[in-house]
C-alpha cells in the first residue's frame, strides 16, 4: 500500500481547504502537511518546466490522484488570482494596461480548455459550493480582475486575510446599491462634475487644479463619511494637496461656494493683519448632519504646495483628538489623507508616516489613503515617476491591503473606500484605494499638456466624464430619466449662480479660522504684547511636591546604581544644595504645569533619557525594563505627562508634533532634536507651518522646538542649530526664539508658554555641555519667583567701572566668565540675551544706558559671522551699527572638525572680547 493511500479516502475538499490554507500561510499547517504540499508544489512545478523528477519531489505528485491533483491545481489557480490578479484588472481608463508575464491562463497551472466543465469541490473555499472550473473562473475573474483590483496576500495574518476573502467573495467584490442609493451617488458625481465645469466657464484660465478624471472621489468620500457615522465616527481630519480641493471642500465639507467665488475675485481680506494664501490651501472646520442624524465634526487642514506635508499634520491632529476626548476608543476619530501619485511615490515623508502607524507615541488606529491618480506629475509619465510596480507600493510596508479602482465605475469606487472603512474599523490599520482617472487639463488649467502627452490626451479628449458613463449606465436600467438627469445638473448650476451673484456683492474675502471652537479662549496678540510679562511664579510647596515625586523611586523596584545615585543627587540638590541644574528645572517646569491642569507631550529621537543622557523621565528597572515615569506618581496633578522616543525621522514627527500642538493648545507639546542641526531635515514644516501659518491661515500653535546647541569641538555637525535660520524666518509677532543660560530661565520660559492667553511656537536653542555646568544652576528661589527675563544684566560689575558691555546668549556666556576671572578684569560687563525674537531691544538699550563710562559694546557669538544671530542684530537693533563684533571667521562649515583648530578658533574670540586690539579675524579681501 503506498503512503499516500489515504488521499483516497477523505473528501477531496478538505485537501482543497488545507492546501489553501498552506499557500496563505505554511507555518499554519501541521508539519507533515507542509511538507507533503511542498513536495507537491516542487513536482508540478517541474511539470510545468518540463523536467519532472520523480526522485527530488519524493514522487509526491506521481502518487496522488490524479482528481486530487487537479483539484490542488485550481487552488493553485485561486490563489494566483488572488496574488497577482490585480495586474490584469480593468482599472485604467485611458490608457493601455502593461502586460505582465506569466498571465492567469489556465495552462500555466497544469489545466486547460477540456477541465472547464468539470466539477471541483475547491469551490467550497471561495464560498460557492462544488463548482465547475468555467464557474470558479468568471467567479475570480469578477472579482480580482475588473474595475477594482486587491492586493492583500502579503499581510501575515490569517484573520486578515480571511476576513478580506470573505469581503470580496460576497456579490463577487461588486457593489449592490439600491436605486435610492445610486440617484445619491449620481447627485454627489453630478455635483462635482457641475462645479468644475461651472468654475471653468466663469473662471476661464484660473489655477483651480481641477477635479476632471477623478471625480468620482467626490462620492467615494461623501459614502464613506456617511457610513462612518452610522459606525460611530465622531470626527474626521483630512489632508490633500490642492488637486480636487476646493470640490472637495464644497461638497463634502458644505464650505460656500461664495465663499470660494471671492476667493477667485481676488478681493482682498477682512483681517488687517493678515496675509491669506491661495484659495486652494485653506482649511476648513464644519459639523455635519449624517443621513442617519449623527453629527459629525469634519475638519480639512491647511496645506502647503509642499506635497505629502500636510500628512503629518492630520495624524498629529488626530491622535491629538483621540487623546483628549476618546482613549476609550480611538477609532472614533477617523484620518483621512488625500495623496496625488507622483506624490506619494516620490516624497519620502509619506515612508516617515506610514511607519508612525502602529508606534505608541503616533498611531490614529487606522488611516485611509486615498491616492487621487491622474497618471502624470506635472509633466512627467508615471514610467519616470517611480521604479515600483505601482505608486501606493508603500503602504505594503505595514502590510495595508491596496485597492486599484477605475475612476470612471463610481459604484466600485464606493465599493472600494466602503471595503477601506470597514476594515479600518474593524483592525484599527491603514489601508490605500489608488483612485486610477486622469487629469483633463494639464497640471493647471493654463497649462498645455499636449506638449509631454500629445496621444494620452487625444484619448482624454475623446473620454466622456464619470457623471456621463454614470448616468448612462443609470438610464439603460431603468433606474433615472433623461429629464431626472438634466433636473439634477440644472438645480445645481442655478445654486452656483446665485451664490456667485451674492459675492460679486461683497468687496471682501472672509477667512474662517481653523477649528475655531478649539481656539476660542485663546487671543491674538501682535509684537507688543509678545512682550507682555506672564506671571510664572509657583508656590514653594507646590514645587517642593513636584521635586518630591521627582526624587524618589519605588521602594519594591531594582534600578541600577547610576540611576540611583541620579535621584539621590536630584534630591540632595534640591533639598539641601539648593543648586538645581538643567534636568530639574526642566522636569520642574512640566510637574507644575501638570499640577495647573495642562497635559504634556514630548517626543524626538531619544526624548525619554535624552540625547546627553540628562532628562531620564523614563527610568527602567533592571531586571524587567519595566518603565518608570515618576511625574507620572506625582500627587495632585491634573494633566497628564506623555513622552516617547520617536522614529528616526524629523520632517514626519515635527509634522506631527505640530499638529498635535494645533488640535491640542492646552498641552505643552515638545519636539526635541538630537542635535540642533537635525532640525534641518524637517526644513518645510518649519518654513511652511511653523514660521508663516499665522500669517496664512489664521493658526495659532504653541510647538516647542528643542535645539541642542553649543561648540564643543565635536566637528562641523552637531555643533551648530543654525540659529541664523530661524531668525532669519522671525517677522513680526511670528513665534518666539530663545536661548537660555539657567535653569530657571528655561523653567519660566516653558511655563510661559502655557500661561500665556495666546499661542506662538517656541525655538529654544538648548545646551549640551552646559547641563552639567556647575555655575549654570538655580536656586529654588529663583524658581518659585519672578518670570522669564528676555535679558539677564551683569550683577557682579559696577557700573562706574566698565568700559566694555558684552552681549551674548546662551552657554557662550559661561566662556566669557571663565576667562574674564582667569584674568581678573572689572571693567567688562557680560550680558545674556535670553530672548532673541521678539528681540528685547529696549531693555538692551536700557543696559548700554547703565554704563555711562562704557565706549565699547560688544556683540560676542562662537559661530562664524555669517551664522549665529549677529545678522539678526543688524536687522532688529538699531544700535547695532556701534557694536564691535567678536566671531569665528566667515564659513561655509559651522565648525572645524579638528578638535584643535576649532578650539584655537574659540579662544581667538575670547581673547578678542577681551583685548580690541588683537586680530579683529575679518580681514578685508586683498586685491
Amino acid at each position: 500500500m503506498d503512503k499516500y493511500s489515504f488521499l483516497n479516502a477523505a473528501h477531496t475538499s478538505f485537501f482543497a481547504e488545507m492546501y489553501d490554507k498552506y499557500l496563505r500561510s505554511p507555518d499554519s499547517v501541521e508539519p507533515s502537511w507542509r511538507a507533503f504540499f511542498q513536495g507537491f508544489d516542487f513536482g508540478v512545478e517541474s511539470q510545468l518546466d518540463g523536467g519532472f523528477d520523480f526522485d527530488a519531489a519524493d514522487a509526491a505528485t506521481a502518487q496522488v490522484p490524479e482528481a486530487l491533483q487537479k483539484e490542488f491545481k485550481v487552488v493553485k489557480l485561486i490563489d494566483a488570482y488572488r496574488s497577482r490578479g490585480h495586474l490584469f484588472t480593468r482599472t485604467n481608463p485611458v490608457r493601455e494596461r502593461r502586460k505582465y508575464e506569466p498571465s492567469l491562463a489556465l495552462e500555466n497551472f497544469g489545466l486547460n480548455q477540456s477541465d472547464l466543465a468539470t466539477v471541483f469541490t475547491a469551490g467550497e473555499i471561495l464560498g460557492m459550493g462544488p463548482s465547475p472550473l468555467s464557474e470558479i473562473l468568471r467567479h475570480l475573474e469578477k472579482i480580482y480582475c475588473e474595475s477594482i483590483g486587491v492586493e492583500y496576500m502579503y499581510i501575515r495574518n490569517p484573520e486578515r486575510i480571511e476576513w478580506i476573502q470573505n469581503w470580496l467573495n460576497v456579490n463577487e467584490n461588486h457593489p449592490t446599491f439600491s436605486a435610492s442609493q445610486k440617484k445619491h451617488i449620481l447627485n454627489k458625481l453630478t455635483q462635482a462634475v457641475s462645479f468644475e465645469t461651472f468654475l471653468h466657464t466663469k473662471y476661464v484660465g484660473q489655477k483651480r487644479f481641477s477635479l476632471e478624471g477623478n471625480e468620482s472621489l467626490i462620492p467615494a468620500v461623501d459614502a464613506l463619511v456617511e457610513r462612518a457615522a452610522a459606525l460611530g465616527v465622531k470626527e474626521f481630519v483630512m489632508g490633500m494637496a490642492h488637486r480636487g480641493r476646493l470640490n472637495v471642500l464644497t461638497n463634502i465639507f458644505g464650505k460656500s461656494p461664495k465663499d470660494i467665488f471671492s476667493e477667485f475675485d481676488g478681493k482682498d481680506y477682512e483681517q488687517v493683519v493678515f496675509d491669506g494664501d491661495v484659495k486652494y490651501h485653506l482649511g476648513w472646520t464644519s459639523d455635519r448632519m449624517s443621513d442617519n442624524g449623527n453629527q459629525i465634526s469634519m475638519s480639512i487642514a491647511p496645506n502647503p504646495s509642499h506635497l505629502e506635508t500636510v500628512g503629518a499634520v492630520v495624524e498629529g491632529i488626530s491622535r491629538a483628538k483621540q487623546d483628549a476626548s476618546y482613549q476609550d476608543d480611538f477609532s472614533k476619530v477617523l484620518p483621512i489623507v488625500v495623496h496625488g501619485d507622483a506624490a506619494i511615490a516620490g516624497q519620502g515623508l509619506v515612508y516617515e508616516v506610514v511607519q508612525m502607524a502602529t508606534l505608541d507615541g503616533y498611531k490614529t488606529h487606522g488611516t485611509i489613503h486615498i491616492v487621487v491618480n491622474n497618471q502624470i506629475g506635472f509633466t512627467t509619465n508615471y514610467l519616470d515617476a517611480r521604479s515600483s510596480t505601482y505608486c501606493t507600493d508603500v503602504g505594503k510596508v505595514t502590510l495595508s491591503p491596496v485597492l486599484h479602482v477605475n475612476a470612471d465605475d463610481v459604484e466600485a469606487v464606493v465599493h472600494a473606500s466602503l471595503f477601506a472603512l470597514e476594515y479600518r474599523m474593524r483592525f484599527k490599520k491603514d489601508v490605500f484605494i489608488d483612485l486610477l482617472g486622469y487629469r483633463k487639463y494639464g497640471h493647471n488649467e493654463g497649462d498645455e499638456p499636449r506638449f509631454t502627452q500629445p496621444k494620452l490626451y487625444k484619448a482624454i479628449a475623446k473620454h466622456q466624464n464619470p457623471r456621463d458613463i454614470y448616468a448612462a449606465k443609470l438610464m439603460a436600467e431603468g433606474t433615472v430619466t433623461q429629464d431626472e438627469v438634466k433636473a439634477l445638473e440644472a438645480a445645481y448650476k442655478a445654486d452656483l449662480e446665485e451664490d456667485l451673484e451674492d459675492s460679486r456683492k461683497e468687496e471682501k474675502t472672509v477667512i474662517t479660522p481653523f477649528m475655531a471652537e478649539t481656539w476660542k479662549d485663546f487671543k491674538v496678540v501682535q509684537e507688543a504684547g509678545m512682550m507682555e510679562k506672564i506671571d510664572t511664579t509657583v508656590a514653594t510647596d507646590k514645587l517642593t511636591d513636584v521635586a518630591k515625586a521627582l526624587t524618589e523611586l519605588p521602594d519594591d523596584k531594582k534600578f541600577l546604581r547610576k540611576v540611583d545615585k541620579l535621584v539621590r543627587d536630584r534630591k540632595k540638590m534640591f533639598f539641601e544644595a539648593d543648586k538645581l541644574d538643567w534636568a530639574m528645572g526642566e522636569l520642574l517646569a512640566y510637574g507644575t504645569l501638570m499640577q495647573e491642569g495642562y497635559s504634556v507631550r514630548i517626543s524626538g529621537q531619544d526624548v525619554e533619557r535624552g540625547t546627553f543622557s540628562h532628562r531620564h523621565a523614563v527610568m527602567k528597572v533592571e531586571d524587567s525594563e519595566e518603565e518608570v515615569v515618576l511625574l507620572d506618581r506625582m500627587a495632585h496633578k491634573d494633566g497628564q505627562f506623555q513622552i516617547y522616543n520617536s522614529l528616526l525621522s524629523e520632517y514626519g514627527v515635527v509634522g506631527f508634533d505640530y499638529g498635535y500642538a494645533m488640535a491640542s493648545p492646552n498641552t505643552l507639546t515638545i519636539w526635541e532634536a538630537q542635535f540642533g542641526d537635525f532640525s534641518n531635515g524637517a526644513q518645510i514644516m518649519i518654513d511652511q507651518y511653523i514660521s508663516a501659518a499665522e500669517d496664512k491661515w489664521k493658526l495659532q500653535n504653541g510647538l516647542v522646538i528643542l535645539l541642542p546647541h553649543g561648540y564643543e569641538g565635536q566637528g562641523a555637525e552637531h555643533s551648530s542649530a543654525r540659529m541664523e535660520r530661524y531668525l532669519q524666518l522671525c517677522a513680526k509677532d511670528n513665534m518666539f526664539v530663545a536661548d537660555c543660560s539657567t535653569p530657571a530661565s528655561m523653567f519660566h520660559l516653558l511655563r510661559r508658554q502655557m500661561k500665556a492667553e495666546y499661542r506662538k511656537p517656541l525655538i529654544v536653542f538648548t545646551p549640551k555641555s552646559l547641563l552639567r555646568h556647575p555655575q549654570a544652576v538655580s536656586s529654588v528661589a529663583e524658581f518659585a519667583e519672578g518670570s522669564f527675563q528676555e535679558v539677564i544684566g551683569d550683577g557682579q560689575m559696577k557700573a562706574e567701572t566698565v568700559k566694555t558691555v558684552v552681549f551674548c546668549t546662551g552657554k557662550f556666556y559661561y566662556d566669557l566668565l571663565a576667562e574674564r576671572d582667569t584674568l581678573g578684569r572689572d571693567d567688562v560687563a557680560l550680558v545674556r540675551v535670553e530672548q532673541l525674537f521678539p528681540l528685547p531691544a529696549d531693555q538692551m538699550k536700557a543696559v548700554i544706558a547703565q554704563y555711562p563710562n562704557a565706549d565699547d559694546i560688544v556683540w560676542a557669538q562662537e559661530e562664524p559671522r555669517n551664522m549665529g544671530a549677529w545678522s539678526h542684530m543688524l536687522m532688529h537693533f538699531d544700535q547695532a551699527h556701534i557694536m564691535r563684533v567678536a566671531s569665528r571667521r566667515f564659513y561655509a562649515s559651522p565648525a572645524a572638525g579638528s578638535a584643535v583648530r576649532s578650539k584655537r578658533r574659540h579662544q581667538e574670540i575670547i581673547d578678542y572680547v577681551f583685548d580690541k586690539t588683537k586680530d579683529n579675524m575679518v580681514r578685508p579681501i586683498k586685491k
